[in-house]
């Protein structure tokens, strides 16, 4: 879906608003969008006669970065839970993805003074 960028100001105000109205449609249910990312930590308890301390950890663990603007926090995630996750994050960057090319077709629209 990269191409959008440059092909848009030989398709015509018509074509350019049905294309619109298909990728608005195909945004769908957006409940279970995430934006971030998912990461995966070995973890040491710090115990003293644990086999940890002789150089195997825990873990691996997954852990959810959430996309902000400052600073992230990394929530973790069980188990039972890592697909569903990385299911929600395959959805935000299609959402993304459909956003984008939305918002190219509204700039040009834009430029032709024929956005609404």
């Amino acid at each position: 879906m990269k191409e959008h960028k440059n092909d848009l100001t030989g398709l015509s105000t018509r074509v350019l608003r049905t294309r619109r109205r298909r990728l608005a449609a195909r945004l769908g249910d957006v409940e279970a969008v995430l934006a971030g990312s998912l990461v995966e930590q070995t973890r040491r308890c710090g115990k003293p006669g644990c086999r940890c301390a002789g150089g195997d950890p825990h873990g691996p663990y997954a852990y959810f970065a959430a996309k902000t603007a400052g600073r992230g926090r990394l929530r973790y995630v069980p188990s039972d839970l890592v697909a569903l996750v990385r299911a929600g994050l395959a959805r935000g960057e299609q959402v993304e993805a459909v956003l984008a090319e939305i918002s190219a077709i509204n700039a040009e629209l834009l430029a032709r003074r024929e956005l609404r």
